[in-house]
């Protein structure tokens, strides 16, 4: 009897326990949440979150409109996706810099999961990620990534260029087809240790497929599907990326199966040399969980090239379409090269001495806007940011548009003014909100070459030719408005480029 008395005693003071317990906690975390303010933002919708406010083709816009109301630090949400927007230069600078360790992480969407699945250096987190970028930026530097090496080679691709702008002979044209080869052949020379002929079948269809790829990514159906993966993975846009992307996967394996058969391991031609010959002497000594496999190798070779490619050649496209609808810029970026360089070819050295030259190569950069949200991060633990708590693994977005566009960084944000990178007399100076390859941890890695790659072409094509709109057009009508896109190119169009004497 005292027994059972006892045990239904200990129930009951269990029961009162344990119902306790969970009071407090409830009570713990209502005290706790209400102290750990998030970032405001839209009131969302169950299941759709904020989809009806969003522009899905150009969600960047709508997300800019949104920091007008809500600040510099606002929650939207994407279906049902927490998505934290760092809006100006001041946020995303406070968060990629000030806190890089806890901005840090790459949030990997299900479309880029699709493509990459974890592997290669765009797309990954973790140890793998690490190594692999210090392996890459370590190559890239040994072949030349902001040496003369690199020069001699974009130099020599500007001559390329060059034939393919003269073959048209002063009539219309489409710019993108050369810029993409060209800057393609620059990162494919690095990668592979050689270039492609412009008239290389393979070739013209990897570039072909990156472009239609990046610009797809950009759609409102895979906006859809990032959102709700498990609904719409039979939408039309995500099976052509897939179809992209297992043809050019099997067209990188035979590029790679061709060197691998040539190899020397005293001579690297290109990063997939530096990458076999790493990838044996680590199977050779018996190096557990490796990152040298075939995935990491084949998806770091498609990250580049698709990145090398398309971010450049859209900044030059940009560059000669600006040049042709303000044709007062244009003469003065001629007439400086004339003066300091005249007829002789423009090296990286001459960079200081054309400060004009300069300032408008990165006022276009600034105005096109090329990678409007950044790629996106996640946070790598729960962070306190400007008053606000964001949880570990929180979707975060630094919406680079808000900062090369800032209003409190420049006195003319949304009109094409190279003086916002020249003095009062003249001379090129840096801005700090200049931020078109993001910062910190996963500042873009090529950003050396880009630079290098943009100067260099960029002058080439100004010193050999005048650019105009198409007869019968003005420069007036010239469209300005971005097509839709992962990165944002400028809608299709034609130029004349008229051989100068």
């Amino acid at each position: 009897m005292l027994e059972d008395l006892f045990q239904s005693s200990t129930s009951v003071f269990l029961s009162v326990a344990i119902v306790g317990l969970l009071v407090l906690h409830l009570v713990y975390s209502s005290f706790s949440s209400k102290n750990r303010k998030g970032p405001p933002g839209p009131r969302p919708l169950p299941l759709l979150g904020n989809l009806l406010q969003l522009d899905l083709k150009r969600p960047y816009k709508t997300l800019y409109e949104l920091s007008k109301t809500y600040g510099s630090v606002f929650t939207v949400y994407f279906g049902t996706n927490k998505v934290v927007v760092l809006a100006g230069y001041k946020s995303v600078k406070d968060a990629l810099v000030s806190n890089a360790e806890a901005f840090g992480e790459r949030e990997i969407s299900p479309i880029f999961y699709d493509l990459n699945e974890g592997h290669g250096i765009l797309f990954a987190n973790g140890e793998s990620w690490k190594e692999l970028r210090r392996f890459a930026l370590s190559t890239l530097r040994d072949f030349g990534m902001g040496k003369r090496i690199a020069e001699q080679k974009i130099l020599e691709e500007c001559h390329h260029l060059t034939q393919m702008f003269e073959d048209h002979k002063g009539k219309p044209f489409d710019t993108a087809r050369p810029l993409n080869y060209a800057t393609s052949n620059i990162i494919s020379s690095i990668v592979y240790g050689s270039r492609f002929e412009y008239n290389d079948p393979r070739f013209k269809e990897m570039v072909r497929r990156a472009n239609q790829s990046i610009c797809i990514v950009g759609s409102a159906q895979i906006q859809l599907y990032n959102m709700f993966p498990r609904l719409v993975s039979w939408i039309k846009n995500r099976q052509q990326i897939l179809r992209n992307v297992e043809m050019t996967i099997r067209d990188v394996k035979a590029l790679v199966k061709n060197l691998k058969e040539t190899l020397d391991p005293s001579v690297c031609r290109g990063l997939v040399d530096c990458f076999l010959i790493r990838k044996e002497k680590e199977e050779d000594s018996c190096v557990k969980d490796t990152h040298y496999n075939e995935k990491n190798l084949i998806f770091t070779i498609t990250n580049l090239f698709a990145a090398g490619t398309d971010t450049t050649a859209t900044t030059l496209r940009w560059g000669l379409l600006l040049m042709a609808k303000y044709p007062h810029v244009q003469d003065q970026v001629q007439e400086e090269m004339s003066r300091v360089i005249g007829s002789r070819q423009a090296g990286v050295d001459d960079r200081k001495n054309l400060p004009y030259t300069d300032a408008v190569i990165h006022e276009i950069q600034r105005l096109a806007n090329i990678v409007p949200m950044a790629i996106p991060h996640k946070t790598s633990r729960d962070v306190t940011f400007q008053g606000y708590f964001i949880k570990e693994g929180t979707t975060v977005l630094p919406l680079l548009t808000s900062v090369l566009y800032d209003e409190s960084e420049w006195e003319t944000p949304h009109t094409f003014n190279p003086s916002h990178f020249l003095d009062k007399e003249g001379k090129f100076f840096r801005r700090d909100a200049f931020m078109p390859f993001s910062a910190g941890r996963r500042v873009c890695l090529g950003e050396s070459l880009a630079k290098m790659e943009l100067f260099l072409f960029f002058t080439f094509l100004l010193q050999r030719f005048r650019y105009t709109p198409p007869p019968g057009v003005t420069e007036d009508e010239l469209d300005l408005t971005p097509a839709v896109g992962f990165t944002l190119s400028p809608s299709p169009h034609e130029l004349c480029a008229v051989r100068r004497q």
